[in-house]
């Protein structure tokens, strides 16, 4: 008897287990078909709009079109699939109302509908954008969208990404990547571009190129020391503080140059093992962090073995809105070492205040 109810209870974890593990795989399949038309989006508009010179690269007209017409996209495939999850996105469409705004809206009309299965009309674009506009919060389920994360590396033709995440009750469950210009193999950074960077909760974590389905396991790399480590940061020092950073590195015995990158390729970077520790040190008292700036990143470097914080230790909280209001900063980084970084960053932060 006690054998049959061991089997029973043994079969019903099981099942349980796996329903969880699988209890995403229509969202992840709607994910990546969404962050891949949204990037092709932004290549179209970077060949279209930057690189042809047709507006010139000081303009930030090219990356609002981007902006606004991957959330066109993005908005437009979650709305076919999951028509009552509401969207935290960066942009909204009050700005493309109105004589004034005519041409961007048409650029925007042809951009989303190349990539879209069916064609939408302005009005529904319009309104898919506007679906970003929810406040988030603890309780239900909402994605989180940030259309082109990195708008002067998309400029410059360098790292720049489109991230989505879906949270539930507050905590990250899957997120997905597409980061156009970051090579497949980052030892052969002239090889193959487009990577596709995608975690599950509890699933691990994955890379595929942009032409192929095949998604392969990634991790962190395995170092023994910091001292073995390297940093990866903004290329904006405006965005995390360069020299704060150098302090913390010299505290680690690290003399590796830092890898420097627009975007949540950083979160991606990491995550394969091509550096080791992400920093995003505060450059102001009062700013806030984005949820839309964190959420894959921060579930892709847990599946792939590291660890994230704010720089008190506190792992990042998304419940609470549209920002990590409760968080100061972020530190990435194996888990291994991470409570020595988090103490460095801790002493060199401490003598600033």
């Amino acid at each position: 008897m006690n054998r049959i109810l061991a089997s029973r209870a043994y079969n019903n974890f099981r099942c349980s287990f796996f329903r969880t593990m699988s209890s995403y795989a229509q969202e992840k399949t709607v994910a990546i078909d969404a962050v891949l038309r949204a990037s092709r989006v932004c290549q179209n508009v970077f060949q279209k709009l930057v690189s042809n010179e047709t507006i010139t690269k000081k303009d930030k007209s090219p990356v609002t079109i981007a902006d606004y017409s991957a959330q066109a996209v993005v908005n437009t495939i979650l709305a076919k699939s999951f028509p009552n999850d509401p969207i935290v996105g960066e942009e909204d469409s009050k700005d493309l109302h109105g004589e004034d705004a005519a041409n961007m809206r048409e650029k925007i009309y042809d951009l989303a509908n190349s990539v879209l299965e069916e064609s939408q009309t302005i009005k529904e674009l319009l309104d898919a954008i506007d679906r970003g506009c929810y406040s988030g919060g603890s309780k239900g389920r909402h994605w989180t969208l940030d259309p082109i994360d990195g708008t002067k590396g998309f400029l410059r033709g360098e790292q720049f990404a489109v991230c989505l995440a879906l949270i539930v009750d507050g905590k990250v469950r899957l997120g997905v990547m597409g980061c156009p210009n970051l090579p497949v193999d980052a030892k052969n950074p002239e090889g193959e571009k487009g990577c596709l960077f995608v975690a599950v909760e509890g699933e691990g974590a994955f890379q595929r190129s942009f032409e192929s389905n095949d998604l392969k396991p990634i991790k962190m790399s395995a170092v023994s020391s910091t001292s073995e480590s390297s940093f990866c940061e903004s290329v904006e020092a405006e965005h995390s503080s360069h020299s704060d950073a150098a302090q913390i590195a010299k505290l680690l015995n690290i003399t590796r140059s830092p890898v420097r990158m627009d975007s949540q390729c950083k979160y991606c970077s990491i995550s394969r093992g091509d550096a080791d520790i992400y920093l995003r040190l505060p450059t102001r008292a009062d700013y806030e962090e984005k949820i839309w700036d964190h959420a894959s990143g921060d579930l892709l470097v847990k599946e792939a073995g590291g660890e994230v914080t704010d720089i008190t230790g506190k792992p990042l909280d998304f419940s609470i809105g549209r920002t990590l209001k409760a968080n100061k900063g972020v530190v990435a980084s194996i888990a291994s070492i991470h409570p020595e970084v988090l103490k460095a960053v801790q002493d060199v932060l401490s003598k600033k205040n």
